[in-house]
């Protein structure tokens, strides 16, 4: 047997060191992800520890001929994020807004030179609702009409955030030019 199947099996039994090497194994990739979706890193560490939390509780119902650990502990965790984002939402998100959601070009070669940390912090800079849209829009590959369910919004206000999204983006990386 190999190690992350002696490792799933750990967990399954309530071993700690298992589920202490499982957490180091995926710490990196999953603070990545919750960072992406909170935008500060205490909240990320929180959301990580509740979706790791919850993976441990259910590492039952893991089944690897479904897909890879990876794949499902990341999973756990952005169901998690979006709890998060749901419980300490600012602003409302069940505003219903329709404007067309025009298309904003950003130049290639601006985002060319930029370093993908620098565009990832103008992500999290970015308000939690529109944060989360262009997170499972562009990043978890999901539909206007997949996130109109998720987050209990119509699609029209989904396609309002990633608009939103990529003109505050565009000006965050405008600024960022002028300042080089």
């Amino acid at each position: 047997m190999d190690l992350t199947n002696d490792i799933i099996r750990g967990c399954k039994h309530g071993d700690r060191k298992a589920q202490e090497q499982l957490y180091k194994n995926f710490y990196a990739s999953m603070i990545n992800i919750c960072q992406r979706y909170t935008g500060n890193e205490q909240d990320a560490v929180e959301v990580m520890n509740n979706g790791f939390l919850k993976v441990f509780n259910n590492i039952q119902r893991y089944e690897s001929g479904k897909g890879t650990l990876y794949t499902w502990i990341r999973t756990v965790v952005v169901h998690c994020c979006l709890d998060y984002l749901k419980l300490r939402q600012r602003q409302s998100i069940h505003e219903e807004i329709y404007p067309e959601a025009e298309e904003i070009q950003v130049e290639p070669e601006a985002i060319s030179n930029m370093k993908v940390n620098q565009l990832l912090l103008f992500v999290r800079q970015l308000p939690a609702a529109t944060r989360a849209v262009i997170n499972l829009y562009i990043m978890e590959g999901y539909t206007h009409k997949e996130i109109a369910s998720i987050l209990n919004i119509s699609e029209g206000t989904s396609k309002w955030h990633l608009s939103e999204a990529r003109k505050n983006l565009k000006q965050m990386i405008s600024l960022q030019e002028v300042k080089l």
